[in-house]
């Protein structure tokens, strides 16, 4: 551990809770990431020639896809044999290359759409991550309901492809804004968890890995009101 982080996980116990220092952590990386996502898509939306590059062709966008991917299975499943500073780093490339690809919707949508449904998202994604920090409900035994919920929701949505079925969209979207929402509750409270049980070493890992979580949960679920508020240009 270098010098620095010495010194930032020495003032936990004496200046700071150890929770409220690593979700102060989680929701600054978190917000960061999300705007150098926004800052990433947006200027891509704005320069034909990168978007050309970016979303010309589907071979570009697939290659980001997969990017994207294999970037959040190399921070879950190395967190722990990585340093602090490499997974944040890892972390903020995620975002960035997300911010690539997200900026196609603002090809498919009307702008007031896309801030509509981000403020949406904004009110009610910190309603339940308050709740999941502050509820004293176990919310753990719900982990397991919605990975399968997820994983059901992934088969539906690969499915909808090839039906087409609008009903079928409406319905996924409906059901994948309350997944995320129960999810946002359960990552919280999860990350809370994790900060009152890792030495103090690995705080900043805590912090990453569960603002990655925070940042997919966000997200998703404003991509999937986005896709039930929002109106097509």
């Amino acid at each position: 551990m270098d010098y620095q982080n010495y010194q930032d996980y020495s003032t936990v116990q004496t200046s700071d809770s150890r929770v409220s220092w690593v979700m102060r952590r989680v929701y600054l990386k978190m917000f960061l990431g999300l705007l150098a996502t926004a800052l990433v898509a947006l200027w891509t939306a704005s320069s034909p020639a990168i978007a050309q590059l970016v979303l010309g062709g589907s071979a570009s966008y697939w290659i980001l896809a997969i990017v994207e991917i294999g970037l959040v299975i190399w921070i879950s499943a190395g967190i722990n044999k990585m340093s602090s500073t490499t997974a944040t780093l890892l972390f903020f490339l995620f975002a960035i290359v997300n911010g690539f690809t997200l900026s196609v919707i603002f090809f498919a949508y009307a702008a007031a759409a896309i801030a509509k449904a981000f403020f949406i998202t904004a009110g009610t994604f910190a309603a339940m991550s308050i709740y999941g920090f502050t509820t004293k409900a176990d919310l753990t035994k719900f982990g397991s309901f919605l990975m399968f919920a997820l994983f059901g929701l992934i088969i539906a949505s690969v499915v909808n492809i090839f039906l087409k079925s609008s009903q079928l969209d409406w319905i996924i979207s409906l059901v994948g804004v309350f997944l995320f929402l129960g999810l946002t509750a359960w990552d919280t409270q999860s990350a809370k968890r994790m900060a009152m049980a890792a030495p103090d070493e690995m705080l900043g890992k805590v912090a990453t890995i569960s603002a990655l979580s925070l940042y997919l949960d966000f997200i998703n679920l404003f991509l999937y009101l986005l896709r039930i508020f929002g109106n097509r240009d």
